[in-house]
């Protein structure tokens, strides 16, 4: 059997099928009603492979007559997939009884009946039956009616392009040029012009440059058909683009979005001419402004990127165009928008970007829209960046930026204090501005981890002596009257803890492991995090007292061993330059006191938990060190930590190039290829986009862009035996992996000496594939070959299996049944992961939030530890977030945070924490995080499976 082509496609329900009987029934009836449901439950079991040859009859002696335009609809359904012809492919005879009833169909006086009538005549495929009934094709070119003329045009185009269409229509394409020429109907005219594109070439190009001047008048539809045929005809002959490129800029006017949008894409398609590209880019711009939809908005946006990535001085100049598309209050519009923008900006244009991106946080303000937090992120972020590349205008957005500290959306407060921090490093000239501005703002900071940022800010840059003792004021100020709480209070506090057995879960945690920015796992008190939402206040705060009190009082251990350091890093600054030795002592003892006091409210009974020991020995350590000042100590303090932090941007910056300098793509020419020179061009009766299109041209052959390099092996690795070489049929797959499908293209041989009949190769899934098409039945010659197409559909990132067997009858005897087990086919998750990036803060976040995790003990025969984590890089195709910096060094402990992105949107974490034993072994174990349960298990697999260094 031949695979044949479905042209129709209903879901049917299995559960309640109909009777073969009760369908006979209803099409007898005069009932109208029951027979269109009669009709319908007909074409859907047929649908699903009941033949039901015993209604052929019934219909044509019960249904044929009726004069129901639904009726009739149906009954052509009916006659499209039905079985027209017998076993050896000739047509059998009741088809004869269904030739009368279309002649007449075809002359009906109602013009529906006519049109569906040839619109069913498009999908038949026996010439027998249409060769009657063509003197009445033709005549419906002339009806009055534009339904009928448009689908007697089709079918026309569909009879003339079957095997025999030639001999029965040989006049096909003059007769629709001559229809096109007189024809006014748009939807005639496209159809006409459809033919001719389809089915004679030259005339349809003859018929477009001969109406060249009235392009731009034509519909919508038949304007699209003209950018098909460009692209066609383009393909084949590229020494007449000039002439076509024309025509595209032309149509660039039409009032129709759809087709101005084609001719964008076509016109990249076609030519590199900046002249070309300038138009495409000012055409996506502009309909990136006028269109309302999202989706269409995103889909520019991505027509947009793909040109900044090969034409990126020609999108410099649009790059205001396409900021203006942050007016769109959608967040994924917003972020692609910011995410092209940043890679387009220049000394010339970064002032302009700047002062847009200050407007738009100055908007968020307002307040009008549920996610202005999440926006103002972005825009800070992206003003963050502008900074980093562009040190000059970091004076004019730190300081606006800054009032953002206090902001309610944690995540844009803290990325508005790692920006400053940085800014205060890279820009010395800054640094008493931005300290002056951060000591009068840092008591509206009411989050613990921005304020952590920033009382390390003040530690560190606090130099001269009026800096340092405002930086001991404010904390002072901020904490509030010493001590936290009053003897009555504790024991007011020990009452109600006797009283109250029940505790809420906000404080029934005492620890939990947490990864560092190292990729270290650290002890972490469970009230760091209930710090992040609003601190509850306990007895002896108020919603008036300092915000350093507020969350020290609500459990915060960590804060007070910043707080604890920032004082004595200050205090050791001021003796340098203090010269009273009596304000030293003063400042001193009060810094003692505070962090005594902050020692005894640990252990008090007032709040919920006791501190931690790590807490604890940090804010011990800081007393000792006020108490035995020492000359290394200070320069330890003083000194070692800010360098620490110039390392890590500088550090950071050199990453920054060297992924720059990898995503340059490495071109390369052949030996032989012919350069032309702009100069030496000649110019005759040439244009200057004709000219500047031939340049690019031999530009891009110089710089081996039209090269392609064919990876053969890799094509080989992905073909994959599927049977035995003694089966008597042997297959093999070509597997390609695309992002959201998989195509097995099957290679099955006969090896037997005998026809193969009903072949099928049935194939099931495990884990998130899903097939597209039931299998089909084929007969195999001896000693032939098939190519089998399977298609697969995938929905997650998930290792997924793919098993079946192949079934066949022998000719020698067509009763017994033969099955052939497959090989499993097993889909590797690393096709659809790729390595990414994300900031510290976000993989923190993210590792906290994700509910699956699967940990993978380390069981490899590599010894060194750097060596062991570039093979778990290579493996699970993950990017490592962990500077080389800090991988640095021999000290047998190595821990490092990786991360991938899925085609699907799906984040991979995963933490590398490994020791080497005093045998010289790796121990330790890998920790894999996300948000579905498939790539935790797959990647630990993968793992597992890769990690003993291929052994």
């Amino acid at each position: 059997m031949m695979e044949k082509s479905c042209t129709l496609l209903v879901h049917f329900d299995k559960g309640t099928p109909a009777l073969a009987n009760e369908i006979k029934e209803a099409l007898e009836g005069n009932d109208v009603e029951l027979k269109i449901e009669a009709l319908k439950k007909a074409i859907m079991l047929l649908l699903n492979g009941d033949t039901i040859p015993q209604l052929f009859i019934t219909i044509i002696r019960y249904v044929l007559p009726s004069e129901d335009h639904t009726v009739q609809k149906l009954l052509l359904l009916y006659l499209e997939i039905i079985e027209k012809t017998d076993s050896k492919g000739k047509i059998l005879p009741e088809m004869i009884l269904i030739c009368q009833n279309l002649r007449n169909n075809l002359q009906h006086p109602n013009e529906y009946i006519r049109g569906v009538t040839l619109r069913f005549l498009c999908r038949l495929n026996e010439a027998e039956i249409i060769e009657p009934l063509i003197p009445s094709i033709l005549a419906n070119l002339e009806h009055r009616h534009p339904f009928v003329r448009r689908n007697a045009v089709l079918a026309i185009m569909f009879v003339y392009r079957l095997p025999q269409g030639e001999t029965l229509l040989d006049s096909a394409p003059e007769i629709i040029d001559r229809f096109l020429a007189s024809e006014q109907d748009p939807s005639s005219k496209r159809n006409a012009f459809l033919m001719l594109f389809n089915c004679a070439q030259d005339r349809a190009v003859h018929y477009l440059f001969t109406h060249i001047g009235r392009i731009i008048e034509w519909g919508e539809q038949l304007q699209m058909v003209v950018l098909e045929l460009i692209k066609k005809v383009c393909r084949v002959n590229k020494g007449e683009k000039s002439k076509y490129i024309k025509i595209i800029i032309s149509l660039l006017d039409a009032p129709s979005s759809a087709v101005v949008y084609e001719c964008a894409g076509t016109l990249v398609s076609l030519s590199s001419a900046p002249t070309a590209i300038k138009a495409a880019a000012n055409t996506y711009s502009q309909l990136l402004l006028s269109q309302s939809d999202n989706n269409v908005k995103l889909i520019l946006l991505d027509r947009i990127s793909e040109l900044k990535a090969s034409h990126r001085e020609i999108m410099i100049e649009l790059v205001m165009d396409v900021l203006r598309a942050l007016s769109s209050p959608n967040v994924d519009i917003r972020r692609k928008t910011l995410d092209i923008v940043l890679d387009l900006i220049t000394p010339r244009n970064i002032n302009q970007v700047v002062m847009m991106l200050k407007k738009e946080v100055v908007k968020t303000q307002s307040g009008e829209l549920e996610k202005n937090g999440e926006y103002r992120q972005m825009l800070v972020q992206a003003i963050y960046a502008c900074a980093v590349k562009f040190p000059e205008v970091a004076s004019t957005v730190v300081h606006p930026l800054m009032d953002f500290l206090g902001d309610s959306n944690v995540a844009s407060a803290l990325d508005v204090a790692v920006f400053v921090r940085e800014i205060i490093e890279t820009n010395p000239k800054l640094r008493v501005s931005i300290i002056t501005r951060l000591l009068d703002t840092f008591y509206q900071i009411r989050n613990s981890r921005v304020c952590t940022h920033s009382l390390w800010i003040i530690g560190e840059y606090c130099l001269s002596l009026s800096e340092v003792e405002s930086g001991i004021a404010t904390i002072k100020q901020c904490l509030g009257e010493l001590p936290f709480y009053t003897a009555s209070e504790e024991k007011e506090a020990q009452d109600a803890t006797k009283n109250s057995q029940v505790v809420s879960s906000t404080t029934v945690s005492s620890r939990r492991p947490v990864i560092l920015a190292d990729g270290t796992y650290a002890t972490q008190s469970a009230a760091l995090e209930t710090a992040m939402s609003a601190p509850v206040l306990v007895q002896g705060s108020l919603a008036s007292v300092g915000n350093l009190r507020s969350l020290i009082l609500s459990g915060d251990f960590f804060l007070e061993t910043v707080v604890a350091c920032t004082l004595t890093k200050l205090v050791l600054r001021l003796e340098e330059i203090q010269p009273s030795k009596a304000e030293v002592n003063k400042a001193t003892t009060q810094a003692l006191l505070i962090m005594v006091s902050m020692l005894q409210l640990g252990q008090s009974s007032v709040l919920p938990h006791p501190i931690d020991n790590d807490s604890r020995d940090r804010i011990v350590l800081c007393i000792r060190l006020l108490c035995h000042k020492g000359e290394e100590v200070r320069k330890i303090w003083l000194e070692s930590c800010r360098q620490s932090f110039v390392k890590m941007l500088a550090d950071k910056q050199l990453l920054e190039t060297e992924e720059t300098k990898a995503k340059a793509q490495i071109l390369s020419a052949q030996p032989d290829d012919l350069i032309d020179f702009y100069h030496l061009k000649s110019r005759k009766g040439m244009s200057q986009l004709e000219l500047e299109d031939a340049v690019q041209d031999d530009l891009k052959r110089a710089t081996g862009e039209f090269t392609k390099d064919k990876d053969d092996a890799n094509k080989l690795n992905r073909i994959l035996q599927l049977t035995g070489f003694s089966d008597p049929v042997y297959a093999e797959a070509y597997v390609t992996v695309n992002h959201y499908d998989i195509v097995l293209d099957v290679t099955v041989i006969n090896r037997t000496k005998e026809t193969l009949q009903n072949l099928c190769m049935e194939l099931a899934t495990m884990g998130d594939l899903k097939l597209v098409e039931r299998p089909q039945n084929y007969t195999l010659a001896p000693e032939s070959s098939k190519q089998i197409k399977a298609n697969i559909k995938v929905s997650s990132t998930e290792t997924g299996v793919i098993f079946g067997n192949i079934v066949y009858e022998a000719s020698s005897n067509v009763l017994d049944r033969s099955v052939i087990v497959l090989n499993d086919i097993h889909i590797d998750i690393m096709d659809y992961i790729s390595p990414a990036s994300c900031a510290d803060v976000s993989f923190r976040t993210m590792w906290a939030e994700f509910e699956w995790e699967n940990k993978v003990a380390v069981n490899t025969v590599i010894q060194d530890e750097k060596e062991f984590l570039n093979h778990v890089v290579k493996a699970t195709n993950m990017k490592c977030l962990t500077p080389p910096s800090a991988l640095e060094g021999e000290c047998g402990v190595l821990a490092a945070n990786l991360y991938a992105k899925s085609v699907f949107g799906e984040d991979a974490l995963v933490n590398v924490s490994v020791e080497k034993q005093a045998d010289g072994k790796l121990s330790g174990y890998i920790r894999i995080r996300s948000k579905t349960q498939g790539i935790a298990l797959s990647l630990g697999d993968k793992i597992t499976l890769k990690q003993k260094g291929g052994l």
